[in-house]
């Protein structure tokens, strides 16, 4: 009996401990799954470090920094684009007008005729400005419902501008100069020369930031009275320029990088790899810097230039809306919102 009892236990340990040894497996096959597996699974989007910080980002969800984006058709060569508090604007080269598009859904509120080949637009809080590259004017559009308010006279070549809270700043690519334009009248203020081929002009609060793409420079000026403060070479034939709230950001087209200065002295902090081959426009949403170029939309971490992301895209004009991100497709005639 004491042997048929002491057989019983023995069986009774292997079961149990083949028990624990298939269960060991099992668990293995779930925390470890085979390298096919783990190659063939998904990766998450990124996350948007910067959606905590923005109340609509969290509002609509927004959370990822999209790798897909909503197209909407607009007219034709569609280059510099602004936002106006509520709807997009582009300028329209080829069709001699400017498309106001509804930012929520893309829904087209109006197409307005302005000058022949506007390269670029601006909202001054009130109205939209298009620089007409042919004509040498801007004309003044209400935002409201496009009516226009005036055609005014620059120098030769207006390209991307900007507005000081005041006055619109319009590069005149032909003549190296900048005009300074009042807004209420189109009176010219000042002009003031730059370097060469001034292309386009962000403002940082005090100072307007100029991109020479003729001299690989940048110009600062003092808004108040268009003093030159110091001009500062980048990479070759810089294009689009954008402001972080403390950094200008500069998009060198022909060096296929980004560089970065301190606003408050235009020291260079760091320039940056953009495999956009030909970065183009720049646009910051309050965390990351977007740039368009040639054959990619490629977005680097603000903090520290970090590339984060890259779409395959040929686009122009790069434009925040407070929640997503809208670029020009000029040669489809569309807009993408990422």
């Amino acid at each position: 009996m004491k042997i048929l009892i002491a057989a019983c236990a023995s069986v009774i340990v292997v079961i149990l401990a083949m028990a624990n040894l298939f269960v060991g497996h099992a668990q293995q096959a779930v925390i470890r799954p085979s390298q096919a597996q783990q190659e063939s699974q998904i990766q998450p989007p990124k996350l948007d470090a910067g959606a905590r910080l923005n109340p609509l980002k969290i509002a609509l969800l927004h959370w990822y920094l999209a790798d897909t984006s909503t197209v909407f058709p607009v007219g034709n060569q569609p280059y510099g684009l602004c936002f106006d508090g509520t709807n997009i604007w582009t300028a329209n080269f080829a069709g001699n007008n400017v498309t106001k598009i509804r930012a929520s859904d893309g829904q087209l509120l109006g197409t307005f005729d302005v000058g022949s080949q506007p390269f670029g637009v601006t909202f001054d809080g009130a109205n939209i400005w298009a620089s007409n590259e042919i004509d040498n004017t801007v004309t003044k559009l209400r935002a409201s419902d496009g009516k226009t308010l005036g055609t005014f006279r620059t120098g030769m070549f207006p390209a991307w501008t900007a507005f000081d809270g005041q006055n619109l700043w319009v590069p005149n690519a032909r003549d190296n100069t900048v005009s300074k334009m009042r807004t209420t009248d189109g009176q010219i203020l000042g002009t003031f020369a730059v370097g060469s081929s001034p292309t386009a002009i962000a403002f940082d609060g005090v100072n307007v930031w100029v991109t020479n793409d003729g001299s690989s420079s940048v110009t600062k000026l003092r808004a108040l009275d268009g003093a030159v403060l110091g001009t500062f070479g980048v990479g070759t034939n810089p294009l689009g320029i954008a402001f972080d709230g403390a950094n200008i950001w500069v998009a060198n087209r022909n060096s296929n990088t980004m560089t970065e200065l301190r606003a408050s002295d235009g020291v260079v902090l760091g320039t940056f790899p953009v495999p956009a081959n030909g970065p183009y426009g720049v646009a910051f949403d309050g965390t990351y810097i977007w740039i368009s170029g040639d054959s990619n939309l490629v977005i680097l971490r603000a903090s520290d230039g970090a590339q984060v992301a890259s779409r395959r895209l040929n686009s122009a004009g790069v434009a925040f809306d407070g929640v997503y991100v809208w670029t020009a497709e000029t040669n489809t005639n569309r807009l993408h919102k990422f």
